[in-house]
């Protein structure tokens, strides 16, 4: 009877152990997850920042030709709101891509607007890098002076 008694509070014993192991699992495995999702988050950032450095040194190179700007790119230009948009899109790993493309995930778009007179011409825009979803990873505001 001694020895029943004993082997009933092994079994406890690692059952509790057993519990605490599985708590201790899933703990693991939320950080983790959330860890993936962070790098991946952080991932697509870095690498929209980077599509937008180009995009606007594009820009800036053609003094705020967006056709240009889409060619040097390998993007598209259509038009919204009466302003020209360049459009560029990127697969998952960020290489450029149509927008047709079945790996189609980000897109860059550009948009231009020119103003002024004289022999100073100041072209403005506006550049955002987003998922195909619509969730902005990076907007700012564009400004080239130029010679006319």
């Amino acid at each position: 009877m001694n020895t029943r008694s004993r082997s009933t509070l092994f079994l406890i014993e690692q059952l509790i152990v057993i519990a605490v192991f599985a708590i201790c699992a899933a703990a693991c495995v939320r950080i983790i997850t959330s860890a993936y999702y962070t790098a991946r988050e952080s991932r697509d950032i870095n690498n929209a920042i980077h599509a937008a450095e180009s995009g606007a040194e594009c820009y800036k190179a053609v003094e705020g030709n967006i056709g240009k700007t889409a060619s040097i790119l390998g993007g598209e230009v259509g038009n919204a709101q009466g302003a020209d948009v360049a459009f560029v899109y990127y697969n998952s790993k960020w290489q450029v891509c149509a927008e047709t493309d079945a790996d189609a995930r980000y897109v860059m778009r550009l948009i231009g607007a020119g103003s002024g007179s004289g022999a100073l011409l100041f072209i403005s825009g506006e550049l955002s890098v987003q998922r195909l979803t619509g969730e902005r990873l990076i907007s700012f505001p564009l400004a080239v002076n130029r010679a006319g």
